[in-house]
């Protein structure tokens, strides 16, 4: 068994999260950004690719509202990406709520997930607007 990957983004037209992490950048941080994108990445450990396949339309994503990648989608131009996850020890409840709805699915032992949240940034960004974004929308407690 290997280990698995899927990305997972709301289609445009539900991205309200973005939207809203995009509004607070430009009013709060006052920054030149002209787009957010935000990712949800999963990888899962301990399953068959199988049990990985069938879990991407009923776990990991609602097909209705999200798009999966099975890659990250290329920075172009002004793009600026990072990625935030929750350091080892500390609890991750939605890759913990995955892993368990894997398990029951698969009707098998319970696999590994850890998820991430990957920004795309669009915009004239220095480092130092880089910094202050990723100091913004990352918690220091979690």
């Amino acid at each position: 068994m290997s280990v698995y990957r899927i990305y997972v983004e709301k289609k445009p037209e539900f991205a309200v999260e973005a939207q809203s992490v995009l509004n607070d950048l430009q009013t709060a941080l006052r920054l030149s950004v002209t787009g957010v994108r935000i990712l949800n990445r999963y990888d899962a450990d301990h399953l068959t690719e199988e049990a990985f396949q069938k879990a991407i339309p009923t776990v990991f994503s609602e097909p209705a509202v999200d798009v999966t990648y099975d890659t990250l989608p290329e920075c172009t131009g002004n793009q600026r990406m990072f990625a935030a996850e929750y350091l080892p020890g500390q609890f991750d409840q939605r890759a913990d709520s995955a892993s368990e709805c894997i398990q029951l699915l698969s009707q098998g032992e319970r696999p590994a997930v850890r998820s991430a949240r990957v920004y795309l940034l669009d915009g004239d960004l220095t480092d130092a607007d880089l910094a202050a974004i990723k100091k913004y929308v990352i918690n220091p407690v979690e």
